[in-house]
């Protein structure tokens, strides 16, 4: 029998790679869940166009809203967000699995990009990639701020009021290619909407920063997300932006290294939905798995993470919101007050933002207190592209506060960025809104501000105080 199989994988290697690739898939049986189910089981369809966008102005798009026949018009459902519209034969599956019970109960929001048009309807501009690619958080906030209480309004022919969960853990986006990185980034950016994604051929490759992807994951502290990826050997629908399928690959790699719960599945196909579609079905069962558990963050494998929240039974608590009043009336002047210029804990150096820049300025500080020898030092993550309006002088870096090892705390638009002596971003302590604009270290207590709301958590790692005097931290090597 063994060298019969040889045989066969021996004759399946001569054949043209087409022919391969359709000897691979013939592997894969028909899933029942694309079995179109009886008429009085289908969930209906309703449609629409909204045209009111203030985030996307001047654009049209079509929207689907799949409602199952077991909502029963009462209880808020699961939400599944399908970017792109009605992909992967989605609403036949949701009919089957919904009645399996290997889904829950789910309404499905299913969401075309947008196109501008001109009086006489011609297209004057595709919106897809400025809104699917984007590695910020405005298409969440889209979601969240305009098409979902848009879909809450709606009403069935049959009476029945549209209500959705609004617990992440009861909501999943899918999308494929630009639309499977929006699914991603809409999650990654808002894990307080969103817990599972599917990203089929997602492009994680170099069109508007998608390719920094894998190295922001293993920075940041671990998000409680559940996370598909589905892409084929042969993805490489344009060159020009990067190699797909070894994006993908880093992109799993990175999530593997971050503790995320997270699944892969390649294949031998190309950019295209075909495999994406064969999987949709067992994806669903296993983002769903386990409902109505919730989805936790796992544990990266990050030093420097570690160092500062510990691991396992010892790893600190997360943010915690506080109020003004409660804050101490130390902390709520020094939140008040950012510091951009702050010497290095032994005084002999001094850090600096740099305006309209990713960069801190490092320079040397003599014994007669003199500056020298001033560099660009310390770089910044700046996802969202910004250069202006944020710090002061458009620079990234907001806030900066030093620890007693040398390690220097930024606040930014991205989290709390926390760079090692030699100036390079080891951590990144992020907030759901992300957006932080100052930051108080005292003791092992981080409190931040995020425009008018404040949030404190512990770390392992001690503040040092200017007004404590100079230490000589321990050296970190050059690294």
């Amino acid at each position: 029998m063994k060298r019969l199989i040889a045989v066969l994988v021996a004759l399946l290697a001569l054949l043209p790679a087409g022919a391969q690739e359709l000897r691979h898939n013939a592997q894969y049986p028909d899933d029942p869940a694309f079995v179109p189910v009886a008429d009085s089981l289908k969930g209906l369809i309703l449609t629409g166009e909204f045209n009111d966008s203030k985030i996307y102005p001047a654009t049209r798009r079509e929207w689907k809203v799949y409602v199952p026949v077991q909502y029963d018009g009462t209880t808020p459902a699961c939400l599944l967000v399908g970017l792109d519209g009605i992909l992967f034969n989605a609403t036949t599956v949701m009919d089957n699995l919904i009645a399996s019970g290997e889904m829950p109960v789910t309404i499905g929001v299913f969401v075309q990009p947008g196109v501008s048009y001109d009086a006489d309807g011609n297209v004057l501009r595709y919106n897809r990639s400025n809104e699917f690619d984007r590695t910020d958080g405005t298409f969440a906030r889209f979601l969240e701020t305009e098409i979902l209480p848009m879909v809450e309004c709606l009403v069935t022919p049959d009476g029945r009021t549209v209500k959705l969960s609004h617990n992440p853990d009861d909501r999943a986006i899918t999308g494929a290619s630009s639309s499977g990185i929006c699914a991603f980034t809409a999650a990654w950016e808002r894990p307080d909407l969103f817990h599972r994604v599917y990203s089929s051929v997602g492009t994680y490759v170099a069109m508007r920063g998608g390719n920094d992807y894998p190295a922001w994951i293993r920075k940041c502290e671990p998000k409680p997300l559940r996370i598909f990826l589905q892409d084929g050997m042969k993805d490489a629908w344009n060159p020009l932006f990067g190699e797909w399928w070894e994006q993908n690959l880093l992109m799993e790699s990175a999530l593997d290294f971050a503790g995320y719960e997270e699944i892969a599945h390649w294949d031998r196909g190309g950019h295209s939905i075909w495999h994406g579609t064969r999987m949709f079905p067992d994806a669903m069962r296993w983002l769903w798995k386990g409902w109505p558990a919730p989805v936790k963050a796992g544990e990266s494998r990050n030093d420097m993470l570690q160092s500062l929240l510990g691991t396992g039974s010892e790893r600190e608590a997360g943010w915690q919101e506080l109020a003004s009043r409660d804050l101490p009336q130390a902390v709520r002047k020094r939140l008040e007050h950012p510091v951009t210029t702050l010497l290095y804990p032994s005084g002999k150096l001094e850090v600096s933002a740099e305006p309209h820049s990713n960069w801190l300025l490092c320079a040397l500080v003599g014994p007669d207190g003199k500056r020298t020898a001033t560099e660009e030092f310390y770089w910044l993550h700046n996802p969202d592209n910004e250069t202006a309006g944020n710090g002061p002088d458009g620079a990234i870096a907001r806030d900066l506060a030093f620890d007693t090892l040398g390690n220097l705390f930024v606040a930014t638009a991205f989290g709390v960025q926390v760079c090692d002596q030699n100036g390079r971003v080891r951590a990144i302590l992020t907030l759901p809104s992300r957006r932080i604009d100052t930051l108080c270290f005292t003791g092992h207590t981080l409190y931040v501000r995020s425009g008018e709301r404040y949030f404190v958590r512990t770390l392992k790692h001690t503040a040092w105080n200017p007004e404590d005097g100079f230490i000589t931290p321990p050296s970190q090597g050059q690294g």
